[in-house]
Formats: structure tokens, sequence, C-alpha cells
């Protein structure tokens, strides 16, 4: 490694770079490849230089709220998958797939068990109208 490569990284045009790569989709590992530096020397500039390491998180930032958003819209359209995938990754103690063992219950817990299916969609549209207000 070239002595001080890393100040290239550390300037706007260089992090700005940083933050594209990383709201394309690109790997660390890419990245790194982009930048001529393995992935063991980014992830020690990451850890050494904040700049880099916060670049890179809102390059992935903007992604990752696009594809929540994305997979908001087609749950709240109608999309079954979409709506499983959401519950089970939002309110896992609700809906989990793994039954609860004895003792693992919680105080107010089994409310969702009890509900009819038309019941827990309108729970879901009226929770995702909130998320908007």
């Amino acid at each position: 490694m070239a002595k001080g490569k890393y100040q290239r990284w550390l300037e706007p045009d260089g992090l700005l770079l940083l933050e594209g790569w990383a709201r394309d989709g690109l790997t660390d590992e890419q990245i790194a490849h982009n930048m001529g530096i393995t992935a063991k020397t980014l992830y020690v500039w990451k850890n050494e230089y904040s700049d880099i390491c916060e670049a890179l998180k809102r390059g992935k930032e903007v992604v990752d709220y696009q594809v929540e958003n994305a997979l908001l819209n087609k749950a709240l359209g109608g999309d079954t998958t979409a709506q499983i995938f959401w519950l089970k990754n939002r309110r896992p103690d609700k809906w989990r797939d793994k039954p609860e063992t004895v003792g693992e219950k919680k105080p107010g817990d089994g409310a969702v068990e009890s509900m009819t299916l038309a019941d827990k969609m309108a729970a879901i549209r009226e929770a995702a109208r909130n998320i908007d207000h």
C-alpha cells in the first residue's frame, strides 16, 4: 500500500465516489477493488477514518430505504409474500413461524393468535396508515 493512498478517499470527490458506489449496491469487496486496495485495507480504513465509514453508510442507507419502501408498497398493495416477510421481520414476537414453548409467553401475547385473517389484514392496513403520519 502506498503511503498516504487513503488521503484521496478523504477528499470530497473521493467520499462522493465511495457513497455513490455504496448507493449502487457494490459490496465492500467491490468498492475496495475499485479503490485499488484490498478488502482488508478498506476495513482498516473504515475503522481509522470515520469519513470513509460514514460515506459508505450514507450510500447504503439510501438504497436500504428505497428497498424498504418498495417492500412496504408491495405489502400494502396486497402482495401476501411481502406482507408475510414484513411482519415476520418487523414483528417477530407476534408473527414468527416457531411456536412458543411453555414459559416463553409474555404478558399481552396471544391477541394476534385469536384474530381472524381479515382482522389481521385490517390491522396491517391501519399500521401502514399510521406510518405515513
